[in-house]
């Protein structure tokens, strides 16, 4: 089915978020993507869907072994529970799944380490139960260039959106003249967006520099 129309875009009162296994372990073999920008992006993602009001459940799995989630992540959700996982497949723990029909959104958009396992499999089976799914690509990565891509084309075949972080905070956003949160997106933007975040800083820089008067 194809996926088109204004009905399609993201809402953020419509989404959901999932972030899964962000973990040391996980990290350490992500070769897909320079490791940093991993870290950047799923924070920066994780920001936004605070600004937004965007409900997010946070997921590990064997925490004891693979470590804590990245403080980058948790610290944007500081009485969140991390759901802790024994089942590779996200969407086969029930707790996981509970936490997101708790909040009654039907637009699943999920990220996480790694790629080609983690995020493959609950956004196949999610899809299959009649998600509209998202998958975030940059703040999600692989064992390598391959694992990643050839995770991204089944998920596409099997009827996932894909999109990097801050288009999917820009579709939230839509429309500039909506201003509630756009002073909190700008901070998430100069925080995390790079050669974007620098230009809206030294866009502020020129306005604020007085014109020369001789």
């Amino acid at each position: 089915m194809a996926r088109n129309g204004l009905s399609s875009l993201l809402r953020p009162e419509d989404s959901v978020l999932v972030l899964i296994d962000h973990q040391p372990f996980q990290l350490a073999n992500v070769n897909s993507h320079e490791p940093t920008m991993v870290v950047n992006n799923a924070a920066g993602l994780a920001k936004a869907a605070k600004v937004f009001g965007v409900p997010t459940i946070l997921t590990s799995v064997v925490v004891e072994r693979g470590g804590k989630i990245f403080p980058q992540i948790t610290d944007v959700f500081p009485d969140q529970q991390v759901i802790d996982r024994t089942l590779i497949n996200t969407w086969e723990d029930r707790g996981v799944v509970d936490a997101v029909e708790a909040t009654g959104r039907k637009q699943l958009i999920l990220a996480g380490l790694w790629t080609e396992v983690c995020v493959a499999m609950p956004t196949i089976q999610a899809l299959g139960e009649g998600w509209d799914v998202t998958v975030v690509t940059d703040a999600s990565g692989g064992v390598s260039v391959e694992a990643h891509q050839v995770g991204i084309q089944r998920m596409i075949a099997a009827g996932a959106n894909v999109m990097t972080w801050l288009s999917v905070a820009s579709e939230w956003q839509r429309d500039w003249a909506r201003t509630e949160h756009v002073v909190a997106l700008t901070d998430v933007v100069k925080q995390h967006s790079g050669g974007s975040g620098i230009a809206y800083l030294w866009e502020q820089q020129l306005l604020n520099t007085p014109v020369p008067t001789a």
